[in-house]
């Protein structure tokens, strides 16, 4: 189904920045008396909720940034820097560059003043802000006050929605990567308390539960806003990561949000290669995405980041429908040899560049050492180039379908209750059938374990930031039982000490508000 897409970068009309605490209201360019008088005005505000996952400011992509922590804007693109945490501290990617920081991520060495940290912690603060603004401002008593119209409030109401998922998704994050942080619902003064990972997982569970319904039904509508299967795939990763979290288990949960996800409707997208391609925004299998145009989403983040600086070495820039590549992302052996050859004929997943590139990685900083992956490309599957050669028009695809599958078998064999593992074997076959083109990469149920759950998890969803938090839930991201090149700054890797599966509290907010405590080992 065709479906209206969220131009996001035509709706940020209000300056939104210098947010930092997650309890303090961000600025914005008008009194809320005039602003807020129309549900076009609070749609402004919500696209601009919306373009703090993946934009960095008001001015094209660079200039008035949303944060001002570090010198160069387009490290303080949200996912930019998610994707840094979940992959640059694994076995699926390194980065050539060398500024001050990054190389921590690789060498497991980070502090609290590490600045991708920094910029992690407080983007997903300022999303908080700005969605805990946007509910206050439409709360029915204050929609009265400023004049706005019953047909209006309708609308409205829907927009509280999405602003509810977005900060759930944001406190997603959160309980991922730093566990302990403070919980607000609502802007105030003072200095909040910091929360147990518990009430936050438990917020979560009860905000997606509260909005599941009152959320269009899958691919009904706008395409860029989520809907009722995004909110289920935010619950299954909620539930499948929770004995990780929290220490209590809900594969049941999981499971259950995997069987509506897989009975919406959606489809496998034919061609792998097209989930990553400039025109994704067509496929049947992406269900939640961050919009991306070239003309009017200018941000050095997002899929602006993930193609540029995966270009290097003899690489055509052209071959990925850009203008200059970066000569920084890379992956290490581990990734390349889960997969049966390089090439991509047999599994089509496998989208490396090899000519130049060496397996072994004697050097982090030299762009040759290491494959190279340019899996997300500014073209179409014709070789048509976006509509500019720097800025892709390619969105990123936060959930697609294939993670539900392979999230529906991993609850199953963590013993959810009416999992079916023929059913799983079936599924994860769906997907081995469009990687070879025919059965010939199919799997019985005996190959079906937890083991090869996490390779298959890595072959179909790698570079998609997700691989850190796969390695916590499978006990292997600090273990030395499994390791990779340069893990804990070693060549052949080590283990390293099991606080490192959270990142820790950023120095400046310990010393801003003194009810926090640092996690710990930090």
């Amino acid at each position: 189904m065709k479906r209206n897409k969220l131009y996001i970068w035509a709706l940020a009309l209000f300056m939104l920045t210098g947010c930092t605490d997650l309890d303090v209201v961000p600025e914005n360019g008008l009194p809320s008396n005039l602003a807020f008088t129309t549900a076009d005005a609070y749609r402004s505000y919500l696209a601009k909720v919306y373009a703090s996952y993946s934009l960095t400011g008001q001015d094209g992509p660079a200039g008035n940034s949303d944060i001002s922590i570090v010198n160069d804007e387009g490290f303080t693109s949200y996912i930019r820097a998610y994707w840094k945490a979940q992959e640059l501290t694994t076995d699926e990617a390194v980065i050539a560059w060398t500024d001050a920081g990054i190389r921590d991520l690789h060498e497991f060495s980070w502090s609290s003043e590490n600045q991708f940290i920094k910029v992690l912690y407080y983007r997903i603060s300022l999303i908080v802000s700005l969605a805990n603004d946007f509910l206050s401002l439409s709360e029915e008593e204050t929609m009265d006050a400023h004049g706005v119209s019953e047909a209006d409030k309708e609308v409205i109401r829907e927009y509280r929605n999405d602003a509810r998922f977005l900060r759930a998704l944001a406190y997603w994050h959160a309980l991922d990567l730093f566990r302990n942080v403070v919980l607000a619902q609502e802007v105030s003064v003072g200095f909040p308390e910091q929360a147990s990972p518990q009430d936050l997982f438990n917020f979560i569970a009860t905000e997606l539960s509260e909005i599941e319904g009152q959320l269009p039904a899958p691919r009904s509508g706008e395409y860029g806003r989520v809907d009722q299967a995004g909110a289920w795939m935010l619950q299954a990763k909620l539930y499948l990561n929770a004995e990780a979290m929290i220490g209590q288990s809900y594969y049941d949960e999981c499971l259950a949000a995997c069987e509506k996800i897989i009975g919406a409707g959606y489809t496998l997208e034919p061609n792998y290669e097209e989930l990553f391609m400039k025109d994704n925004h067509n496929s049947n299998e992406i269900i939640f995405a961050l919009t991306a145009d070239g003309t009017r989403t200018q941000s050095w983040g997002c899929t602006t980041f993930l193609v540029h600086a995966a270009i290097g070495g003899s690489m055509s820039d052209a071959d990925s429908g850009v203008s200059g590549g970066w000569a920084g992302l890379r992956t290490t052996k581990n990734l390349v040899e889960r997969f049966p050859d390089t090439s991509g004929e047999l599994d089509s997943r496998a989208i490396f560049w090899t000519d130049g590139q060496s397996l072994e990685i004697a050097e982090i900083g030299q762009f040759t050492d290491g494959i190279a992956v340019p899996k997300f490309k500014n073209l179409n599957i014709d070789g048509e180039a976006g509509s500019n050669a720097t800025f892709p028009d390619t969105d990123y695809p936060m959930f697609r379908l294939a993670d539900a599958y392979l999230m529906y078998a991993e609850a199953t064999l963590r013993g959810a209750s009416g999992g079916d593992l023929g059913q799983s074997t079936d599924l994860i076959n769906e997907l081995r059938v469009r990687a070879y083109g025919d059965d010939s990469g199919n799997i019985t149920q005996a190959d079906v374990d937890l083991d090869f759950i996490l390779d298959e998890r890595s072959r179909e969803l790698y570079w998609e930031a997700g691989r850190r938090i796969d390695l916590v839930r499978f006990g292997l991201f600090t273990s030395a039982d499994y390791l990779w090149p340069w893990k804990g700054n070693e060549l052949d890797g080590r283990g390293v000490e099991e606080f490192r599966n959270i990142f820790p509290i950023p120095a400046s907010d310990l010393i801003a508000n003194p009810n926090l405590v640092q996690n710990p080992g930090y």
